[in-house]
């Protein structure tokens, strides 16, 4: 079985994070009526989310509050918000405690457990649109704020585990603007998402 991802890997700032989780897999095990399940996906598209400064950051501006508490703790929790009233968004919290940082996962290739996913998201028609999204891979892996302050280099429910020793090559990541940020002025448009080439699973390919 593959290791987790250590504290220390999580212990850094988001954007060399980002570049470190692509191609890592994320593991979310829920209890079925027979046994716990292992759903699983390889992480190919993030966003970093720069912290007191980002204005498209939660955090932004030294904003602490009861919702996003979470970014403030050690690098390797997880930071799950609810938004529009419907859907469900993952991060995995960067850097160390008390400096507000984040990797918003964007999009997951699914690898296990795909049948419990197509039956958490009945929307889903093809593997390519099951977790080509935040909301959608939340969806699909059972990922809700139950979650939210996760300890993910301890807890058996949700974890990252280690697939390479090394960043992917820069000729196979590519990188643009972060998604929906258009509010944040300046940074709206700052080359903070990062996606694997030629992948099919991620959300957008621009």
């Amino acid at each position: 079985m593959p290791r987790r991802l250590p504290r220390k890997t999580f212990r850094q700032d988001p954007v060399s994070l980002a570049h470190d989780l692509l191609g890592q897999q994320l593991v979310r095990v829920v209890n079925t009526r027979n046994s716990p399940q292992r759903l699983a996906g390889k992480i190919v598209e993030v966003e970093a989310y720069l912290g007191v400064e980002d204005k498209a950051a939660h955090t932004y501006n030294g904003r602490r509050t009861a919702r996003n508490e979470s970014m403030w703790g050690d690098g390797g929790l997880a930071y799950v918000y609810f938004t529009y009233g419907m859907h469900h968004c993952f991060n995995v919290v960067a850097s160390v405690a008390g400096d507000p940082v984040a990797v918003l996962v964007r999009a997951l290739e699914p690898t296990e457990g795909i049948d419990l996913m197509y039956r958490n998201r009945k929307k889903a028609r093809r593997d390519t649109d099951l977790c080509s999204g935040p909301a959608k891979l939340c969806e699909a892996m059972g990922i809700t704020r139950q979650l939210d302050g996760c300890d993910m280099v301890t807890s058996d429910m949700l974890f990252i585990e280690k697939l390479r020793t090394a960043p992917l090559p820069k000729s196979r990541v590519e990188t643009g603007p972060r998604i929906g940020v258009h509010y944040a002025r300046e940074w709206a448009d700052r080359p903070l998402r990062f996606f694997v080439k030629d992948n099919p699973h991620v959300s957008r390919h621009r």
